[in-house]
């Protein structure tokens, strides 16, 4: 049998969060006064499942409601991300949520971006029309951000789920690499690098062919990481589209396993992704803005990853390529990227050269919301620390993707994001990989092989008959397993690094005077 909890009132005179400490358990909301077992109608709240967040809901009338974001455990700071159910609805039931202690001024909400709704009998996730959507500072609730949208519910037996964003669990997360370790491949590996506080494990993925992990083959790694905010749910999107391509069949993908080692950590955060908050851990830190000196007890993930780079700095027999950090953006739209300042111009402008192969890959990611900083307050993120430690051939970038859209057709046309969109542009980063690594000549065009034509193969043989030497068949055979990639010399891949370091100058001449 099924208990549940039963509130009644018109409204709350105490209008803070203040004592929005958990989430709602199978919550049934009714109007003031009565008692009793909930009627159809009395719509019942649920967030205590992975990834759930929703603290509170106050009845204001039968078709109106106000309901509260959870802060994250510990830190009372950040109110973005939400995810719960409504069931013990009537068919044709119409209300309006008001979703009313955003954290943030700023928000996608006010560019058309809207909540994610899916139910018991339709399973694909939907946005809302973002024309019933309206995102405004209510002086009511402290003059805090109120996000608020009708919705009808036409189904009675269906249980509906309401999200920020496209939900990706912890549980998820492990379920698709236990899948993969199945497929026993012999470019994949999966080690424990430690457990979170609450026990839950930290992976570390390992791609690449096994003779460049002989103990005598130097090793040039490309490090990702991801859900270091566990909201940023877009994030593992990108992130499972990255290794999905990396461990397929793909001609790119089987060269760039035979040059280069990926080392990919899918989920830095997996309490705070597990518990439901959108920035913080489960003790309420920003992991991110901690890479100077982590806690091996407070921030056992992030010391351990931060350990791990720092042991494969100092080897010998690996060169740290890259560190990309990717991450979701609440307020732009795009994909998009965030490089450092250096004082060396040379280093300074060969940054400059990956984002502009990766605009060239993928039509969703903007040079124009590209940016290279120091900003003071980032200076504790993965990107500005490690920027500042590795070598000074590494590359360390933090990708950013948004919740909502990107825009094509010189911004004149917005095409929402699904998880399709996400992956395809983890896909396009490997591909951006490639096209790196060919620039700077680590991977080198091989020559395409072509079959004889019918005149050289009359000048090599007599009579009709074969040449001597391989015989035909071998010949062919010869020809499909060498001719296995074929690379276009005029593509952008194919530009000098000098060419687009003066045109990254010529761009960005001012950036000093920001």
């Amino acid at each position: 049998m099924i208990s549940y909890k039963i509130y009644s009132t018109s409204g709350s005179d105490d209008s803070s969060d203040d004592a929005v400490v958990g989430n709602l358990n199978k919550f049934a909301v009714v109007p003031p006064g009565y008692t009793g077992m909930p009627r159809k109608g009395h719509l019942i709240f649920d967030a205590c499942f992975e990834c759930g967040n929703l603290g509170r809901v106050d009845y204001i009338t039968e078709y109106e409601y106000d309901l509260f974001i959870r802060p994250d455990t510990c830190n009372p700071r950040f109110r973005v991300w939400f995810n719960f159910t409504v069931e013990n609805v009537k068919a044709d039931q119409r209300v309006i949520f008001n979703i009313v202690n955003f954290s943030k001024t700023k928000s996608l909400y006010r560019e058309g971006m809207s909540p994610l709704v899916k139910s018991s009998s339709r399973p694909k996730w939907q946005r809302i029309p973002s024309k019933n959507v309206y995102y405004y500072r209510c002086p009511d609730h402290r003059k805090n951000y109120v996000m608020s949208f009708p919705f009808a519910f036409d189904k009675e037996g269906d249980t509906y789920q309401f999200a920020y964003c496209y939900p990706y669990s912890y549980t998820r997360m492990q379920t698709y690499l236990a899948a993969i370790e199945k497929r026993k491949l012999n470019y994949f590996d999966r080690e424990l690098l430690c457990l979170s506080v609450q026990q839950r494990k930290l992976d570390l993925l390992t791609i690449s062919a096994p003779e460049n992990l002989e103990p005598d083959v130097k090793q040039r790694v490309v490090f990702v990481t991801a859900r270091v905010h566990p909201g940023e749910t877009p994030a593992s999107y990108v992130c499972q589209g990255l290794i999905d391509f990396l461990l397929s069949q793909h001609p790119i993908a089987k060269v760039l396993r035979d040059h280069v080692v990926f080392k990919i950590v899918p989920m830095l955060n997996p309490d705070g992704v597990y518990l439901g908050n959108y920035r913080c851990s489960l003790m309420g830190f920003d992991l991110n803005r901690h890479w100077h000196e982590p806690s091996p007890w407070a921030h056992p993930t992030l010391h351990a990853n931060k350990h791990l780079l720092m042991d494969m700095n100092a080897s010998s027999k690996m060169d740290v390529d890259f560190y990309i950090d990717i991450h979701a953006h609440s307020t732009l739209m795009n994909g998009f990227m965030y490089g450092n300042v250096y004082d060396d111009p040379v280093r300074y402008e060969k940054q400059a050269v990956f984002p502009r192969l990766m605009c060239a890959n993928a039509e969703d990611f903007s040079m124009m919301n590209t940016s290279f900083n120091r900003d003071a307050m980032k200076a504790g993120t993965g990107r500005r620390f490690l920027g500042g430690i590795l070598d000074e051939n590494s590359l360390c970038y933090t990708l950013e993707v948004s919740f909502f859209c990107y825009a094509t057709n010189g911004g004149s046309t917005l095409v929402p994001y699904d998880e399709e969109g996400y992956m395809r542009l983890g896909r396009n980063l490997a591909k951006t990989c490639m096209d790196y690594y060919k620039l700077t000549s680590l991977i080198q065009p091989k020559p395409t092989i072509l079959p004889l034509n019918h005149t050289q193969r009359r000048k090599g043989s007599s009579k009709g008959h074969r040449s001597e030497g391989r015989p035909h068949s071998e010949s062919r055979q010869y020809q499909s397993l060498r001719a296995d990639v074929v690379y276009d010399n005029h593509s952008l891949s194919a530009q000098s690094m000098n060419s687009m370091a003066v045109q990254f100058r010529l761009q960005h001449r001012d950036i000093h005077r920001r």
